[in-house]
């Protein structure tokens, strides 16, 4: 569903993402794991079109992407839950979940699926005309997720879910993202620092560092990988 080939990203002169290949298949949870820095959260800007490509390809379901406005990428059934989940604070939970429907023009279906997000999350009902700013960390991921739920992607790129959380919570949000998999066949390309939680729900890996694929396989291929479990599991030693 989701193909990049050689991707090149600079920042005026610096090369921050250097011939990055990789690839999604339908239905499939891939972790894109490694240090800050390392480039993650520019390869999903790339792939949303926020963040513009200098060489390679990036094809999402056999058309090529790079270079598109975001709102065309969104139309076409990606969609991106940011770092830091930039809710608009000052709006209400329910308008937050609207703008992630703003592509879209058939209101009996955009309020089904509001429903089913209130289902997925009930306290987001709770609080659907609370700002989205009084919501706690975990309340504000929810909220971030359901509004690019919102706009029916096929493709969900994730970026750094767990990140402020609650271990408790972190693993609550990660079972969401197991059972929008199971349950509406949603693809996941999921950026997470916390190599352990992400390689627990995905099928596959890459491993990022300073802008190149450094390894690739699958998610208990890269588990048991002396290398990774020293560098992103806190682990010396083999058990």
């Amino acid at each position: 569903m989701l193909t990049l080939r050689n991707v090149d990203i600079h920042y005026g002169r610096v090369h921050a993402v250097r011939r990055v290949s990789l690839h999604v298949a339908p239905g499939e949870i891939v972790a894109l794991i490694g240090a800050n820095g390392a480039g993650k959260t520019t390869l999903l800007s790339a792939i949303s079109g926020v963040q513009r490509v200098s060489g390679g390809e990036v094809v999402f379901d056999g058309r090529a992407i790079a270079g598109e406005k975001p709102e065309k990428i969104v139309r076409l059934g990606l969609s991106q839950v940011p770092e830091r989940r930039l809710v608009f604070g000052p709006l209400s939970v329910e308008d937050n979940l609207l703008l992630g429907a703003y592509t879209r023009f058939r209101r009996r279906q955009v309020a089904a699926d509001m429903e089913e997000v209130y289902a997925m999350f009930p306290v987001l009902f709770d609080r659907r005309q609370q700002q989205a700013a009084a919501l706690s960390g975990g309340e504000q991921q929810m909220l971030a997720i359901g509004r690019a739920l919102m706009a029916r992607p096929r493709c969900l790129l994730l970026d750094e879910p767990g990140m402020g959380l609650a271990p408790q919570v972190c693993k609550e949000i990660f079972r969401h993202v197991v059972a929008l998999r199971r349950e509406k066949g949603l693809t996941v390309l999921l950026v997470e620092q916390n190599a352990k939680s992400a390689l627990a729900v995905a099928d596959r890996g890459y491993v990022l560092e300073t802008g190149r694929v450094l390894l690739s396989g699958t998610a208990e291929e890269l588990l048991a990988n002396r290398d990774v479990r020293r560098a992103y599991l806190g682990r010396e030693k083999d058990v």
